[in-house]
């Protein structure tokens, strides 16, 4: 196994990461933009009025894309594991 073989390992690994948390935490990022808006039109500065919508974004958009990032994720370690008897010599 060479330097190149780890790096691109690493490089799959950083992207598998990506795919899986960028939706969420994008969708999470949309959802406190726009209930800090609304809190500042508003005035009120109530945590819980914050940290309630984005538990409710996360718990909805695992339940739609749940099953896209887990065949991500497999994908990824099948990948892996079929390399280990090359990664062995």
């Amino acid at each position: 196994m060479t330097v190149s073989d780890v790096i691109v390992i690493g490089r799959e690994a950083l992207l598998v990461a990506a795919l899986l948390a960028g939706p969420l935490l994008l969708g999470i990022l949309l959802a406190g933009v726009l209930i800090g808006v609304i809190q500042a039109a508003t005035s009120i500065q109530e945590m819980t009025l914050s940290f309630v919508p984005k538990l409710i974004f996360i718990v909805i958009a695992l339940v739609l894309i749940g099953n896209w990032q887990i065949g991500v994720l497999t994908d990824y370690f099948e990948r892996l594991f079929l390399l280990i008897p090359v990664m062995l010599q």
